[in-house]
């Protein structure tokens, strides 16, 4: 929005005011206005009914689940664990921000101090009684709330809900692990495994990676926001139908090999009645009709997923749904069709504190009227293509007690003040059985080379059944393994990956810029190589740029794992996003021997590998540096002073590493992306992340509203990199900044 759009919506507000409410100037009746939409009425017969009947509440807990359900979700956070400086973050919460909480009353009601989720390990996520509304509306909150949004925004909190924390952790991720995400938007939960893929910060380039996708062209790029504000060379953003998400290659000791995963979850759509909290619409529009018209593509995308689940690997299926036709009907079907190869795992003691119902192993099938069926015999035929068989429980006793679904976990919102969840966590012990001829691709091949077909069957729940026996799994994988590696010798750009060239890929969502890496003999990378004395042992063959022509403006990096994965598979995969940003083109750089400048967003990845340009400051040059647009050189320590005097103007990196010996101060290290100039040294840090350093180092960066909105223009107008726009409002006459230490330890 523009200056004078802003300038005229307050003008026409103030008119308003003084027309006394009126919008079109005739004087509305106030009262009108107040009233506001109405309010919806939080029942469902129908949805009552249905639940009572199922049995899915303990007895006697009716009347607290029904409660629990109409009352607002209370707000929870997530500390990101793998960054260094967590501890810090959760000390300023707990000495600052929740200390100010204490005895405060809003709106009548009493604010309770946050507490740490019981069952999240280190303290890391933490609710309060505040629910979201409160918390964004009320004056009183209105600095922690500031807070949360800022941290929130440079990747430092995760607002999210408690049960959509659980699906991660039982995934029980390791660095090496290679982890899907098969319906990955919004993007809290992929936030959540690339910190834990993160877990060692010492380590700039874990193994493992995670792709993310999503089928939704527009839910992607909010997931790509989520994901960059972790800055991780080793995630991927992909866009393509979970049910239907295709097989990638990895090169392999010189061998194309199909790629496994260690690790894949699978939070599939479903009708959310278990949201009610947060989307009370839920209420109103809930049927039965919803959780029919999904079970088909849940088992889909969940079959899809242990397809590609490594042997030995752990796929969580979860949904925000209470009805067991979304829950428990799925899992039952997957494991019948698997016929042993997979078995649900017995999770209960690995997030202790947490509260949780078993699965249950007996339902009914409902219709949106109300008519109901216990066996899929039951059915009319001119329901049968509404209600399927795979809906309904087995009635095989021995077959369903080997299923063991009380492993399944229920969460209901009554017992943790929580939303309600539901997670399975299954094993996969060996190859699926339709898997264990060849994959389609590899059919395809075989027929190719005039190999004689396997005659199969398909199965009544659609899984295929072979008719004659096949020829060792190994053998079969040689021939094919060939065939691969010869045809995408040939079909392969080296170095290029775009976007498929299939022409119906275009009709959706935008066409995306290529995916190009530098080639080993590039002109680009020797000047930034000499300027920042790279380490030999630099992945060089991992920078890639998102131009084929002209001037590359950006350099991004990915893991050497995602490289891989990108090369072998540019024609069979939609890529939205990767990479992380490292160097950004400065021409005023190139008289300084090098165009290419630090970013920020990529300093932590690239940092171990720089040997030159590097300033090691103090506590109060950082201060500094955060708090002033462009200090002169006399503002610094003499250490500092003297370390820049020698050297070259350009680009440099500020490093702060702790004192032990003076616990009042940050005690974690920062690594910061700087300009050394003429006369001065400035910082190129983002907005957030400024205000986030300065917090954890004590000084007070809060601003009301309405000087906010005083300072909006200005703000708007100023270059993000290049300034901090709230905590110059507070210097004062010579530039330096009016510092209030309020960090007690």
């Amino acid at each position: 929005m523009g200056r004078r759009q802003r300038d005229r919506r307050r003008q026409q507000q103030q008119q308003r005011r003084e027309r006394g409410g009126g919008g079109d100037g005739q004087g509305r009746d106030p009262a009108g206005w107040a009233g506001g939409y109405p309010e919806i009425v939080k029942e469902n017969a129908l949805f009552e009914r249905y639940y009572a009947a199922l049995r899915i509440v303990p007895e006697g807990e009716w009347e607290p689940f029904m409660a629990a359900l109409r009352e607002p979700l209370p707000a929870t956070f997530r500390i990101t664990g793998y960054k260094s400086h967590a501890n810090e973050i959760l000390h300023c919460l707990k000495n600052k921000y929740f200390k100010e909480l204490q005895d405060l009353v809003v709106d009548g009601q009493k604010i309770e101090v946050p507490q740490p989720l019981s069952w999240y390990p280190e303290e890391l996520a933490w609710h309060t009684n505040l629910s979201r509304k409160i918390l964004r509306k009320s004056p009183e909150l209105e600095k922690f709330h500031q807070f949360l949004v800022s941290e929130t925004e440079c990747g430092n909190l995760s607002r999210q809900e408690a049960v959509s924390m659980i699906p991660p952790l039982l995934l029980n991720v390791s660095p090496h692990h290679k982890i899907l995400d098969m319906c990955a938007a919004p993007g809290s939960k992929t936030a959540q495994l690339i910190e834990m893929l993160h877990a060692d910060m010492n380590v700039p380039f874990p193994e493992g990676f995670v792709i993310a996708n999503d089928v939704d062209n527009k839910r992607c790029y909010l997931l790509v926001h989520q994901a960059k504000r972790l800055n991780s060379p080793c995630i991927m953003v992909v866009n393509h139908d979970a049910s239907s998400i295709p097989n990638l290659q990895m090169d392999v000791n010189g061998k194309k090999e199909i790629l496994f995963y260690d690790r894949i979850l699978c939070d599939v759509p479903c009708s959310g009645d278990g949201t009610m909290r947060k989307n009370i619409d839920v209420w109103k529009k809930w049927t039965t009709q919803n959780s029919l018209q999904l079970h088909g593509l849940q088992l889909r995308i969940a079959t899809r997923g242990v397809e590609q689940l490594a042997e030995g690997g752990r796929m969580v299926y979860s949904t925000c749904s209470l009805n067991p036709v979304e829950n428990e009907a799925v899992i039952t079907s997957l494991l019948e069709k698997s016929q042993g190869a997979l078995e649900l795992a017995d999770v209960s003691s690995e997030l202790p504190g947490l509260k949780w119902m078993p699965g249950i192993t007996q339902w009914k099938v409902m219709l949106k009227d109300g008519q109901w069926f216990e066996d899929w015999k039951e059915v009319p035929s001119n329901r049968q293509a509404q209600i399927r068989p795979t809906m309904f429980p087995i009635k095989d006793e021995e077959k369903l007690k080997a299923m063991h679904l009380e492993r399944c976990l229920r969460i209901l919102p009554h017992h943790q003040n929580t939303g309600g969840f539901f997670v399975a966590v299954l094993i996969k012990k060996s190859p699926m059985p339709w898997n264990k001829r060849q994959p389609k691709l590899q059919w395809k091949l075989l027929q190719k080379t005039g190999d004689t077909a396997v005659p199969t069957s398909t199965t009544e729940d659609g899984s295929v059944e072979t008719i004659e026996e096949q020829p060792p799994e190994d053998e079969q994988a040689r021939e094919v393994q060939d065939s691969l590696n010869s045809e995408c010798e040939q079909s392969k750009k080296d170095g290029v990956c775009g976007p498929p060239p299939s022409k119906r890929m275009k009709l959706f969502g935008f066409k995306e810029d290529p995916f190009v890496f530098l080639s080993e003999d590039d002109p680009l990378f020797p000047s930034i190589q000499k300027f920042y004395a790279l380490d030999p042992s630099f992945p060089k063959m991992n920078l890639l740029t998102r131009t084929q022509e002209g001037k590359k403006r950006h350099l991004y990096m990915v893991s050497k794992e995602l490289r891989n994965v990108l090369v072998n598979n540019s024609e069979k995969m939609k890529v939205i996003n990767t990479g992380i940003k490292v160097w950004s083109r400065n021409s005023d750089g190139e008289q300084f021997g090098c165009a290419f400048r630090l970013a920020q967003e990529g300093i932590y990845t690239l940092y171990p590998f720089i040997n030159a340009r590097i300033i090691n400051v103090c506590i109060d040059d950082v201060k500094v540096l955060l708090t002033q647009e462009n200090p002169f050189l006399s503002k610094f320590s003499n250490e500092t002073q003297k370390l820049v005097k020698d050297m070259a103007m350009g680009s440099i990196v500020l490093r702060y590493d702790p004192d032990p010996n003076r616990l009042d101060t940050l005690q974690c290290p920062v690594v910061l992306c700087g300009w050394h100039g003429k006369t001065s040294l400035r910082a190129f840090v983002p907005k957030n992340e400024r205000l986030h350093y300065l917090r954890m180092m004590g000084v007070e960066v809060f601003q009301a509203k309405r000087k906010e909105e005083d300072l909006r223009s200005k703000m708007e107008e100023g270059n993000q990199d290049d300034n901090a726009e709230l905590v110059e409002e507070a210097a004062d006459g010579d530039g330096t900044m009016q510092l209030g230490c309020s960090k007690q330890h």
